[in-house]
């Protein structure tokens, strides 16, 4: 793609030292671009050592507003990286026990910070899927719908670690009933 043209604001690029990123800021004589993992950083419009993955037009009257909500609709849909997510305070530097009826067996400690990385993940991983489904080129409307009712029942069989979430925003969240 031609690096000589002007880019908008939600251009996906790829640097060779920063990954991915979209630009959500124009200036004079630089874009700003919010880069996955280093957060928004000034790039010359004259900078070419980039990858233009999808390139916008620019338009002259957008709202700061409207950039953002179009780089997180970007970052959300072309990543499978979540937004921190933060373990409750309470169980900060806990300790899972499992521990076996037989009393002969031993127990097995967890640090609930690392069983609660592996909730995180398979939440963030479900996410991806679901996106995964929704914009399948292949599959008719009856099947992804199909298939979105098994990963509601998986959120809903999930609910039970909500408690491990510092902020509700992040819990798992299943059908809710009728009644």
């Amino acid at each position: 793609m031609d690096s000589g043209k002007l880019l908008g604001i939600g251009s996906r690029v790829k640097h060779p030292a920063y990954g991915d990123g979209v630009v959500i800021q124009l200036h004079a004589i630089a874009y700003d671009v919010c880069f996955m993992h280093y957060g928004i950083k000034s790039v010359g419009k004259e900078y070419s050592g980039w990858d233009i993955i999808d390139r916008v037009e620019p338009e002259e009257s957008i709202s700061y507003t409207a950039a953002e909500k179009s780089l997180i609709k970007i970052l959300n849909h072309w990543s499978d990286i979540g937004q921190k997510t933060e373990i409750g305070d309470r169980w900060d530097q806990g300790t899972m026990i499992l521990k076996p009826s037989d009393s002969t067996l031993k127990p097995k400690e967890i640090p609930i910070e690392q069983f609660f990385h592996k909730i995180v993940m398979l939440r963030d991983r479900l996410r991806v899927m679901e996106q995964k489904i929704n914009g399948h080129p292949k599959m008719t409307d009856a099947e992804k719908v199909e298939m979105q009712q098994y990963i509601t029942r998986i959120y809903g069989t999930l609910t039970t670690f909500n408690v491990l979430f510092k902020y509700k925003e992040d819990n798992f969240i299943g059908e809710k009933s009728e009644s």
